[in-house]
């Protein structure tokens, strides 16, 4: 046997951990600054004087900014290329989530969060589908899965930044960090990250057989795929009301059940300490055991731990639920990126995922702005967080009846 024979499977094992490697940098840049608002909440309302119905618009201006994002930046995805794309929405990222370090009016905050927003969606896709074709189908849950950990790991980043960051005008930390990190990495990604390979094919081939990838109609609705992406689109809808309601007012919902400003840092750092475990198991497993038994075991342990936060009264309780209530979404979110991802075919991927991303997004919008409106109407954390569990059921419906359609 040649020596470049036994070299060629190394190789390409390189080739795929440093693409993984890179994107997962990006996606802990992305969490970090995804998470910021919610750990920076308590002391921005403080400095701005915030109600908490301005809090919930306040996050929700972030999450109207990821909805065009996701779209745009998947539909580009599939016409000019992941990497190129992954680079601007990057840039665009860090330099609007400096210029939310320099605001000073609730107005400027929010067209700050919203310009962020789109930078933020139109990475997702290309970091989805850039994982996903580094590696063979039958691997890609794997594969998305390590490169969605770094979602978590940025979040708890973003907490831990909040914990260290003393004093009620230093969120603006959070922030910076938020900024000049993607700013510093874009520079790594344009010079070492590779062009997917498998985008590169597909596209020349529909480019000399159909002059150019599928219409954006046909890539989601046309040869069958109309059930299977309404079946996506539910299940991230839901899923993200739940994820986004969590991860804005977590923080806020502790604190005012007694608990301390650094107790509840602590339990963001939980919360996303179980989002990695649940991502990685929920990941290998769905590569590995029968994808339906995944997922309705994921969806069940959402339920399971939503009830247990909804009664949790004390520190050690609250740790716990807040663990496993990261396991069970964050894992539910990372299982719909890879279940969209191989929902589609290469040459229609991007557009494919970014808008399962966006109709996740609307999701996020609809979560933290319903759970201001709850608290803001006098309804109690238990009472909010208990509402999330029908929404559960409906996730899980969605994710079981796509999982059975997909080429998983």
């Amino acid at each position: 046997m040649s020596s470049s024979t036994t070299q060629a499977p190394s190789s390409r094992t390189a080739a795929t951990a440093w693409v993984l490697g890179l994107c997962l940098v990006v996606a802990v840049l992305e969490g970090l600054d995804l998470q910021s608002t919610g750990v920076a909440a308590p002391r921005m309302a403080r400095e701005f004087g915030l109600s908490v119905r301005q809090l919930g618009i306040a996050f929700s201006a972030g999450m109207f900014g990821l909805l065009p994002g996701a779209m745009l930046g998947g539909r580009l995805a599939d016409l000019v290329g992941r990497k190129r794309v992954l680079l601007i929405s990057m840039v665009a990222f860090g330099a609007f989530s400096l210029l939310t370090a320099q605001t000073s009016t609730f107005a400027t905050l929010l067209i700050a969060r919203l310009l962020t927003g789109l930078g933020l969606g139109g990475a997702m896709p290309n970091l989805i589908a850039l994982s996903a074709e580094a590696v063979p189908q039958r691997l890609r849950n794997t594969a998305v899965s390590i490169m969605y950990c770094g979602m978590p790991l940025g979040g708890a980043l973003a907490a831990l930044i909040g914990v260290l960051s003393a004093g009620d005008t230093e969120w603006r930390h959070i922030f910076y960090a938020g900024g000049f990190g993607p700013l510093l990495i874009a520079p790594a990604i344009l010079a070492w990250l590779p062009e997917s390979r498998a985008y590169a094919a597909a596209s020349a081939n529909a480019q000399a057989m159909h002059g150019g990838p599928p219409s954006t109609w046909r890539v989601l609705f046309g040869e069958g795929r109309a059930t299977v992406t309404a079946q996506i689109w539910i299940s991230f809808f839901c899923t993200l009301i739940v994820l986004y309601f969590l991860l804005n007012w977590l923080p806020s919902l502790i604190v005012s059940r007694g608990l301390t400003r650094s107790q509840a840092g602590v339990t963001q750092i939980l919360f996303n300490v179980g989002s990695v475990i649940g991502v990685l198991a929920t990941g290998t497993l769905m590569d590995r055991v029968r994808p339906v038994r995944v997922v309705g075991a994921v969806y069940a342990g959402i339920a399971v731990s939503l009830f247990m936060l909804a009664g949790a009264s004390n520190m050690l309780w609250l740790s716990l639920s807040v663990l496993l209530a990261g396991m069970g979404v964050v894992g539910a979110q990372s299982m719909l990126y890879a279940l969209s991802a191989t929902s589609y075919d290469t040459v229609m991927r991007g557009t494919g995922v970014g808008a399962a991303v966006a109709a996740g997004r609307i999701g996020s919008i609809v979560g933290p702005l319903a759970a201001g409106q709850l608290l803001a109407g006098g309804a109690s954390a238990t009472t909010v967080i208990a509402a999330s569990i029908p929404v559960t059921v409906a996730a899980a419906i969605g994710a079981l009846l796509a999982v059975r359609r997909s080429k998983t």
